[in-house]
């Protein structure tokens, strides 16, 4: 079992991007979110460990992911509002976002007695590790199951408007990789932190995965293995989701510590290009099946 741990949320997309007070479309969202949602499309065995609201969206949250054969028994539950996250979308696709998050149920998550049994990887990232209270319970859950011996695996999705101070936030960060069996960050989120792939591998993780847009993502191995596939090319409509569904695509081929060292490499970092392909050509989070990114093939 694949634990995703953060936030859900909604996003508002903007139906007419090019109309900043047109209509807005609500969809499921939040990183940790979509990337359990993306493994339980990818058919992974995947639970969900995260505060959602006992509002309507957050109702229609928790539909989803059992919708996709995600385990909700870690969900922790709360009658403060679902988190809302505003979608401006630019010309060549790529989301920006506000958000709305004072005093809603996922900055309230509390750090769960224990895992189930069959756990093998854990998977945090982006605003859960910001918003306090919850980041420090996300990140004592971090640091729990990597010393019992889980994957780990961090996508900062550096969300710069919710960190009020950039600094302590990097050295935080870098608090972390010892932690992390394996850091996947975009290109824009490693300008943001500093620091370089040879620093972050010094400290702690066994493979970086950095996810490049259009010039497709490569992998750096502890081993001194380094790896690069092209961006699988399709008709953009939007870019949310494409991180999220490539975090899912690495622990589908990537569940264990172990699993690390042996990995074939290039036709991972393949299969998740396609599978982020896929989601950039459909508005908004939806990531593939596992038989539509075989058949992309």
């Amino acid at each position: 079992m694949i634990v995703v741990a953060g936030e859900s949320l909604i996003d508002l997309v903007p139906l007419h991007p090019e109309d900043p007070l047109g209509p807005l479309s609500p969809r499921p969202g939040g990183g940790p979110y979509n990337t359990a949602v993306a493994l339980g499309r990818l058919g992974a065995e995947a639970a969900f460990c995260s505060r959602v609201s006992t509002d309507g969206f957050g109702e229609t949250l928790l539909g989803g992911l059992a919708a996709v054969g995600v385990d909700t028994s870690l969900v922790q539950r709360g009658p403060e509002p679902t988190t809302l996250a505003v979608a401006a979308v630019g010309p060549d696709g790529s989301a920006g976002y506000g958000f709305y998050a004072d005093g809603t149920a996922d900055r309230l998550f509390e750090l769960p007695p224990h895992l189930p049994p069959r756990a093998t990887a854990l998977a945090l990232g982006t605003c859960s590790l910001v918003l306090e209270p919850g980041a420090s319970a996300y990140e004592a859950l971090l640091r729990r199951e990597s010393d019992r011996g889980l994957l780990t695996l961090l996508d900062p999705n550096i969300r710069a408007a919710l960190i009020p101070d950039p600094d302590a936030y990097r050295a935080r960060f870098r608090s972390w990789l010892p932690y992390v069996s394996l850091l996947k960050l975009s290109e824009e989120d490693a300008a943001w932190l500093g620091g370089t792939v040879e620093e972050w591998l010094g400290a702690g993780p066994r493979a970086v995965v950095v996810t490049r847009g259009a010039a497709g993502l490569s992998a750096h191995t502890a081993e001194g293995g380094e790896y690069a596939v092209p961006a699988e090319r399709v008709k953009i409509a939007d870019t949310i989701g494409a991180g999220d569904t490539v975090n899912a695509a690495l622990l589908r081929h990537v569940p264990t510590v172990s699993a690390l060292s042996s990995a074939d490499w290039p036709g991972v970092l393949r299969y998740a290009a396609r599978a982020a392909a896929l989601t950039c050509a459909r508005t908004g989070a939806q990531p593939p099946t596992a038989e539509e990114v075989r058949a992309a093939s």
